[in-house]
C-alpha cells in the first residue's frame, strides 16, 4: 500500500471508529510475577477502544484471563498505543523488578501478538521492537492487516517462531494478502488464509453505520466466527492448561 492509500485508509478508519460509543475505561496496576505468565497482547484496529465489548479481540482476551488465571496475561491496546504494549511486556518479563531484563528473563518470554487492521501492522512493528531487545515471540496473528505509514506488515521478523495471516480482498480497505518471513529457517508462516464475504455475509455487531456501509468486507472478517475460532485455537495451542475451576456444591 502506498503512502496515499495509507492516508486514505487512515481517514476511513477514523470515520468508522468515531461512530462507536466509548465504554468505561478500567485502570489497574499490574504486578510483575517472578515467573512471567504467557503474555497475549492484542492491538485493535482503527479507532476502536481497547475495552469495546463488541470487539472480538477484546472478548477473546477477557475469556483467556478468566479461564487461565495468573498463568496467562491477556491485554488489549489501541493500535496507536503500541509503546504502552511494549512497556507492559517488558514489565511483565522483569521478574525481579530491577528495571533491566537479564538474558534469562528474555529467553523465558512466551509471547503471542495478535492484531486487526492497523493493529496487524502494529503487531509486526512490536515484534520487531522485541527482536531489537533479543526477546522471542511464539506467534503473531494478523487479521486483515492494514499497513501504517513508515511500517512494513509484510515481513515477519526472525524472532517470531510462527506467523499467520487472515485477509479478505474486497472493499476500499482490505488486508495484506501475503506475509513472508525475514528468515525462513527461524520463522514458519502457517498460512495466508483468504476469506470472501461477497456471497457469504456475516453479522457485524457493534460496527458503526459508516463501517457497515463503506467498509463492510473489512469489518466482516473482524466479526467472522469461523476466523476467530481458528485464531483462538492457534493462540490456545501456545498456552498452559487452564486454571482449575472451583467446583459448585450441589444441594
Amino acid at each position: 500500500m502506498g503512502v496515499s492509500r495509507a492516508i486514505l485508509a487512515g481517514v476511513l478508519l477514523a470515520l468508522a471508529g468515531g461512530c462507536i460509543a466509548p465504554s468505561a475505561r478500567a485502570a489497574g496496576e499490574v504486578a510483575a510475577p517472578s515467573k512471567p505468565p504467557v503474555i497475549v497482547i492484542g492491538l485493535v484496529g482503527g479507532w476502536i477502544r481497547h475495552d469495546n465489548p463488541f470487539d472480538r479481540m477484546v472478548q477473546l482476551a477477557a475469556h483467556l484471563n478468566a479461564e487461565y488465571g495468573s498463568s496467562v496475561h491477556a491485554e488489549i491496546f489501541e493500535n496507536h498505543h503500541r509503546e504502552q504494549a511494549r512497556e507492559r511486556i517488558l514489565q511483565l518479563l522483569d521478574g525481579n523488578s530491577d528495571g533491566t531484563l537479564a538474558a534469562d528473563e528474555k529467553q523465558r518470554a512466551r509471547i503471542v501478538l495478535y492484531g486487526e487492521s492497523w493493529g496487524g501492522s502494529e503487531v509486526v512493528t512490536l515484534a520487531r521492537e522485541l527482536e531489537d531487545r533479543d526477546i522471542p515471540v511464539l506467534l503473531t496473528v494478523q487479521i486483515d492487516s492494514v499497513v501504517k505509514i513508515g511500517e512494513n506488515d509484510e515481513r515477519t521478523p526472525a524472532n517470531v517462531v510462527q506467523a499467520v495471516n487472515f485477509y479478505q480482498p474486497h472493499g476500499i480497505i482490505h488486508g495484506r494478502q501475503e506475509i513472508h518471513p525475514e528468515d525462513s529457517s527461524r520463522t514458519a508462516v502457517i498460512g495466508n488464509f483468504r476469506f470472501d464475504y461477497q456471497d457469504h455475509p456475516v453479522p457485524v455487531h457493534g460496527a458503526s453505520w459508516f463501517a457497515k456501509t463503506f467498509l463492510r468486507p473489512h469489518v466482516s472478517i473482524e466479526n467472522d466466527p469461523m476466523v476467530w475460532s481458528q485464531i483462538e485455537s492457534l493462540i490456545r495451542a501456545k498456552l498452559p492448561a487452564p486454571a482449575a475451576q472451583p467446583e459448585v456444591a450441589s444441594n
